[in-house]
């Protein structure tokens, strides 16, 4: 039935609707049938829950309710009358009718789907002729490959758009989700979300999503950095677990989980800030929509960089308190002093530059292979919109992520053995080459991938859980999906 509603349109849209040249009385009469089912307790005011659920029956999901409200909310009362209510939609009309125009480069009173084509791509969006149909079919109701006003009109009218960039920006969607590894490419939003404060409310949101991930994955977590740095070719997945355990206890299995999960907001706001400002030097300008997949790459690989090398400090951290023996260190601030007590200020930076490194092929191949995904399945299986769904979108997510983190997977362990130099006795204090030679010869080239099982088995679990909580928190913080 839901789908149902979204490809018909809204319940009054195929007796009430009228065409471009309706009149003024018959534009009112159809406005007072939609107040009217909206005003659920008919007290002659749509408040935001009335107004919420009422288009979440018409099959509306992706409105920004709060914001509709506030720009059309006159006398500040939180709801809307009827003449505020049809103030609004007089005047979106009016700026819908200018889009379509726009699109309209012919002049037939339809938009096909070379003129989809051709206004995105002005507005620096590349996009095929196979995405642009999907696009199309989004709004196309009578199935004729083309839209008119009405579909038009009826497909953005409770959504507040009031130029083509933001129209084009709702035709994009991406998802942020933490399976314990670096972030690399932040998502992007447009002015009127960062006007809505939808910023701060997905970065809370994500970072909930990767608290509870973290912490749910960290005994996996922990069992990867034990294999990493203590593992030889005889320590399998169950005994390195029985020795954490031996020595520490159950609960041993979730330490370093703290300084992993404490570090979460300021990577993520620090990459945020980095990466809106390099994606502004790079276009030149604060205006021209979102990126080029090429420039995402950079712009997401310098974001990254920049993050890691403020908080790389609290990495230094989380692997000697993932590694620690039972009353070697009373916690963070402990660990802290003594690192600086004993090795100096450097010993928090080192390891830093394969981690670095790291950042370009795991950035690279993780958005690649993203992109590659997911324009495969939209070229393949044609679903009648421009979003291939959740359930791809996380296949794709998980899938390139775990491409990534393999081809980055030898800096990772070499950045982690240099981490955790001094907290092992007996290891020789190399640099970055000096440890790639000596995995080499000891362990031989499978020693660069020692500790990836218990990664890969994390992955699911992790993306898994982001998912669910980040959603869940998403409404819980009104980030409207």
């Amino acid at each position: 039935m839901g789908e149902r509603r979204v490809r018909g349109g809204f319940g009054w849209s195929r007796a009430g609707c009228q065409d471009e040249s309706s009149s003024e009385g018959e534009r009112e009469k159809r406005w007072a049938q939609l107040f009217h089912q909206l005003d659920v307790n008919q007290d002659g005011r749509i408040d935001v829950n009335e107004l919420r659920s009422g288009l979440a029956a018409w099959g509306v999901v992706r409105t920004d309710v709060d914001e509709l409200v506030r720009v059309s909310d006159t006398n500040h009362d939180g709801q809307l009358d009827f003449e505020e209510f049809t103030q609004y939609l007089r005047t979106h009309e009016k700026e819908l009718r200018l889009m379509f125009h726009s699109l309209d480069n012919n002049n037939d009173g339809r938009i096909d789907v070379g003129e989809i084509q051709q206004s995105l791509q002005s507005l620096g969006v590349k996009v095929s002729l196979e995405q642009a149909s999907r696009i199309l079919q989004s709004m196309d109701r009578d199935g004729t490959m083309t839209i008119n006003w009405n579909e038009w009109r009826d497909h953005f009218l409770f959504n507040p758009f009031h130029n083509m960039e933001e129209i084009a920006y709702f035709w994009k969607h991406s998802l942020v989700l933490d399976i314990g590894e670096h972030l690399t490419v932040p998502d992007e939003f447009s002015e009127r979300e960062r006007r809505a404060g939808l910023v701060w409310r997905q970065l809370v949101a994500g970072a909930i999503a990767g608290a509870v991930s973290r912490t749910g994955t960290a005994p996996l977590d922990r069992l990867k950095v034990f294999l990493q740095v203590h593992g030889s070719a005889g320590v399998s997945l169950w005994h390195g677990l029985q020795r954490m355990v031996q020595e520490g206890g159950i609960m041993s299995l979730w330490r370093g989980n703290g300084i992993n999960v404490v570090k979460i907001a300021p990577e993520s706001a620090v990459k945020f800030m980095a990466y809106e400002q390099i994606k502004w030097l790079i276009r030149g300008t604060k205006e021209g929509g979102t990126l080029k997949v090429q420039e995402r790459f950079v712009a997401g690989s310098l974001a990254g960089a920049t993050a890691q090398t403020i908080i790389y400090p609290m990495e230094v951290l989380k692997t000697r308190l993932t590694l620690r023996k039972t009353g070697q260190y009373a916690g963070m601030v402990d660990c802290a002093k003594q690192i600086l007590h004993k090795e100096g200020v450097r010993a928090f930076y080192r390891g830093y530059v394969p981690n670095t490194i790291g950042i370009i092929p795991y950035a690279g191949i993780d958005l690649a292979v993203y992109e590659t995904l997911k324009n495969a399945w939209l070229q393949r299986y044609c679903m009648g919109s421009a979003d291939p769904g959740v359930l791809v979108l996380l296949g794709c997510g998980t899938v390139s992520s775990t491409c990534g983190q393999l081809a980055s997977y030898p800096l990772a362990l070499i950045r982690t053995r240099m981490q955790a130099q001094a907290s092992t006795e007996g290891a020789p204090k190399l640099s970055m080459v000096g440890q790639f030679k000596h995995i080499v010869s000891q362990e031989g080239v499978p020693g660069l991938y020692r500790g990836i099982a218990p990664n890969f088995l994390k992955v699911i679990p992790a993306v898994s859980i982001s998912y669910v909580v980040y959603e869940h928190m998403k409404k819980v913080l009104g980030v409207v999906s």
